[in-house]
């Protein structure tokens, strides 16, 4: 492929060297398995476990344990269903809160619990903040979990986990307090004591690492009560909570892509805020002006999310796309192609026409400012085309 800026951040990353260094060097010198008694077993095992310790350090804790999976939609089905599954009495009815915009991989199994008559709550984010009023009058005895997301994947709001962390403790302190920081882990500093989570969720791949591995980081208060099910069954691995054999050389690869992040962490958390705002200042100017960006209180650096006068998010996309810039849709799609108004964007206060003229621009830290010029140039020129064909 021919140069090209890539703006879907939010979406992949590409592996840092470190990682995909760390990836070979674990397949090619490290293939035993973790769960074999012979040395090449236990050299598998010190891996995994160094790995584990990695991540813990890049959360300040060693009060937790580390649950790897296949992915963050993997981890947060475990923190749900896995919760859902793992009191007898939960069985009776029970009720778990979450709120409007969240990622799939919670609405989804939320949505299922609820067709087995569970209680389900979504708390309105309407600008990006969750509402408050709504949480304390939906927090009664029977709520078993509470699950929010640290970053909207769409809109960059970040909401106030250690406010509603409180709450949780105050008025249910048996409800478990989960954290999906897939879209806020190495783009913001936090420690699972500074945001209150019993349980959070974290993906390989948005954080330079490779495809194909999560984990769902759990106190070890849930694991000595018991709190947690597993919802994969098996040999045992990962505490039994997660049976299958560990992918070690992804895991290795994740813990290094999380190290190495950590060394540049403020800086590079300063580099996208520019970049961010550099955008933000483009867009002011007279060709570009119609566009909309969403801007909440509190917001993410890596995230922005436009909404265009009139013009499709798939008509833009492609336009941006001929000239080598990716960026992505604010509307979701499923898997054969069907779009659908994007739950977050009407959660935060978009029409549904407003939600499908939105794009995301997700920044890294090797974005530079050259490249956010050459986006702002490319959708004043779209703009201006794209709006006569529209007419």
């Amino acid at each position: 492929m021919e140069k090209h800026i890539y703006f879907d951040n939010s979406a992949t990353t590409k592996i840092c060297p470190e990682a995909l260094g760390k990836y070979i060097e674990l397949s090619e010198s490290c293939y035993g398995n973790p769960s074999s008694l012979h040395a090449y077993g236990h050299l598998a095992e010190r891996e995994l476990e160094r790995s584990r310790e990695i991540i813990l350090d890049t959360l300040g804790t060693r009060e937790c344990k580390v649950i790897f999976t296949s992915s963050g939609s993997e981890a947060n089905n475990l923190a749900i269903l896995g919760r859902a599954t793992a009191k007898e009495r939960y069985s009776r009815g029970m009720k778990l809160i979450t709120t409007e915009g969240e990622h799939a991989s919670v609405t989804e199994p939320m949505e299922q619990l609820k067709k087995m008559r569970h209680g389900v709550a979504y708390i309105p984010t309407r600008g990006g903040e969750v509402d408050i009023s709504a949480l304390e009058r939906e927090l009664t005895r029977d709520t078993v979990l509470v699950s929010v997301m640290m970053v909207n994947n769409e809109t960059g709001a970040v909401y106030d986990l250690p406010r509603i962390a409180r709450l949780v403790r105050e008025r249910c302190p048996e409800a478990l307090f989960h954290v999906d920081a897939t879209q806020g882990y190495m783009k913001l500093p936090f420690t699972m004591r500074s945001i209150g989570a019993d349980l959070l969720t974290v993906s390989s791949h948005k954080i330079e690492g490779p495809k194909g591995v999560g984990a769902l980081i759990v106190s070890d208060s849930v694991i000595k009560s018991k709190g947690l099910s597993p919802i994969v069954f098996g040999g045992g691995q990962e505490l039994g909570l997660r049976s299958g054999t560990q992918n070690l050389p992804a895991i290795a690869a994740f813990a290094e892509a999380a190290r190495v992040g950590m060394l540049t962490l403020h800086s590079d958390i300063q580099k996208m805020n520019d970049l961010r705002a550099l955008l933000i200042e483009r867009l002011a100017e007279d060709g570009l002006c119609e566009i909309r960006p969403c801007l909440p209180k509190r917001y993410a650096p890596h995230i922005l999310n436009l909404t265009l006068p009139g013009i499709k998010s798939e008509t833009m996309l492609h336009f941006l796309s001929e000239s080598g810039i990716f960026v992505s849709s604010g509307s979701a799609c499923s898997s054969n192609g069907a779009s659908h108004a994007s739950p977050a964007l009407i959660a935060y206060g978009h029409t549904p026409e407003e939600a499908d003229c939105s794009i995301r621009v997700s920044f890294s830290r090797h974005n530079t400012p050259d490249e956010v010029h050459a986006l702002a140039d490319r959708l004043t020129e779209g703009l201006s085309r794209l709006s006569r064909i529209k007419r």
